[in-house]
């Protein structure tokens, strides 16, 4: 059965920027009451009235205080590694196929002694992404001559950083860095992940305040 309180809830979910405001209390509970009245008497079939609403948003306002900060996530963000800037790169998008495993073999075949450059692969459902030194573009495209190219991106930097081993034990360290990034209007052209590594790849005219926003995780 819905109520007000679990329909404010799951209004203020789906906006991770309000749900910011209300932790932080920078949000007006009475203005948001109003802009929230409509929808969540929609919802319910019934006109609320906005004192319920308040309540129902300092109620969720207790339980963001309870919950957070996340468990260990302190701790964890004291203990990250040293961050990698790698620029000039080029991003390929090619379609899955049956000979793309031989187009990507082809290709570390001619990087496999250039241990200087940037290199990650990427397979998904329908397509394969590689992201590489804008130095060996044309390697790639004669390895993947024969393959479907759906796009080609250029101008593009990696940032990465180096987490603590027990990064997987930990849950918020992904959606703190992801919230920081979109609060500063930082767009993702790429997100890469290892056991232990966190890259995010960017626009040339971007990565500077990325980078900025990265090496300033643990200020919080």
């Amino acid at each position: 059965m819905k109520t007000v309180s679990s329909c404010v809830e799951a209004i203020v979910l789906e906006q991770p920027f309000l749900e910011e405001g209300i932790s932080k209390e920078i949000i007006n509970y009475s203005a948001l009451a109003n802009v929230l009245q409509e929808d969540v008497s929609k919802q319910l079939g019934r006109p609320v009235k906005t004192g319920a609403i308040m309540m129902a948003l300092r109620r969720y306002k207790d339980k963001l205080t309870v919950s957070k900060p996340y468990h260990g996530l302190k701790t964890l963000l004291e203990q990250l590694g040293d961050i990698t800037l790698r620029s000039n790169l080029s991003d390929f998008t090619f379609k899955n196929s049956n000979t793309l495993i031989n187009s990507q073999a082809d290709i570390l075949n001619k990087i496999k002694d250039k241990s200087h450059i940037f290199y990650t692969f990427t397979r998904g459902i329908l397509e394969s992404n590689i992201i590489i030194s804008s130095s060996e573009k044309q390697d790639v495209l004669e390895s993947f001559k024969d393959e479907v190219c759906l796009e080609l991106k250029e101008n593009l930097s990696a940032i990465s950083l180096i987490l603590p081993k027990n990064n997987s034990k930990v849950s918020g360290l992904y959606y703190l860095i992801l919230k920081r990034l979109a609060w500063q209007n930082v767009p993702l052209y790429e997100v890469i992940s290892t056991t232990n590594e966190f890259t995010i790849v960017v626009e040339d005219t971007v990565v500077d305040s990325a980078f900025s926003i990265i090496k300033n995780l643990n200020k919080v």
